[in-house]
């Protein structure tokens, strides 16, 4: 079962081998060189800081984390490991296409380089007693590196992305987490729909493209007995479609759609709250 997983994961990347050989002629091998280096860098830092966050403990044996993994946090970190390499895969596929590879292939190699690094690093949690690789981790990871891919792929899953948004919980402000991004309860995850583009087209003349609308999903008090998850609906900026079109406004303006901005929105569960701005 676990084979045919790995397989259904990396259908994305298993391409034709001329869709995969690059055309060196129009590669800048500087600007190659320059990506090469920022990641090795990147990646040195990341491990250090990891190190310091998550693998200060024991060690153990290689071993697989079953009990625990769909446990922590309510799951909520499961969007973060499908976000993050998301992210990762849109920024490598910049950089490749910035040097000189073409765009189908940016995002392909820029998924399989996000994805080399989460695994890494799931990998070295199954050598740490507390934590233990995590096979629903390690597949949000692959899901969330290949996404971008089949966005290209297939255009209509860009009417859906995962974005994130932070407020410091009453957790964090107390000093249960020193990193914003490790504490869940500060965490909102949104799916973001481009609902404009299913608006019948009467409507859809007079609706502003910008306005999406969005999911959210939260945890509070996971790690007592009292945890619970929330659910919200909130309207939602498309930073992409605001004006501006040259090419730094372009690329400011994609960056900025990874994040949920303070919209209006309304808590469902557990209970019904209206807020006028949703961080």
């Amino acid at each position: 079962m676990k084979t045919i997983l790995c397989l259904l994961l990396f259908i994305p990347f298993l391409q034709p081998q001329d869709s995969l050989r690059i055309d060196t002629s129009t590669i800048n091998y500087y600007k190659l060189s320059f990506i090469g280096t920022a990641t090795l860098g990147g990646f040195i830092y990341g491990q250090a800081l990891q190190k310091n966050l998550w693998w200060k403990g024991e060690k153990s044996p290689f071993h697989f984390n079953w009990k625990e993994d769909w446990a922590y946090a309510l799951g909520a970190d499961k969007f973060g490991h499908f976000y993050f390499p998301m992210l990762a895969t849109n920024i490598y596929s910049d950089a490749f296409v910035w040097s000189g590879i073409n765009k189908e292939q940016s995002l392909l190699y820029g998924g399989i380089t996000a994805l080399t690094y989460q695994s890494f690093t799931e990998i070295k949690d199954g050598f740490s007693k507390q934590w233990g690789f995590s096979w629903g981790d390690f597949s949000a990871n692959a899901l969330g590196s290949a996404y971008p891919f089949l966005q290209y792929k297939f255009p209509q899953l860009k009417n859906f992305n995962l974005k994130i948004s932070f407020f410091p919980s009453e957790r964090f402000k107390h000093g249960s987490n020193k990193v914003i991004f490790d504490d869940y309860e500060s965490t909102y995850h949104w799916l973001s729909i481009s609902i404009a583009n299913y608006l019948p087209e009467k409507i859809r003349k007079y609706y502003p493209n910008f306005l999406n609308v969005a999911v959210g999903h939260s945890v509070k008090g996971f790690d007592t007995n009292s945890g619970h998850r929330e659910i919200f609906f909130s309207l939602d900026l498309k930073t992409d479609e605001l004006p501006g079109n040259s090419p730094f406004l372009k690329f400011i303006k994609k960056y900025l759609n990874f994040y949920h901005f303070p919209m209006p929105a309304v808590k469902v569960y557990p209970n019904v709250v209206w807020y006028g701005l949703k961080f």
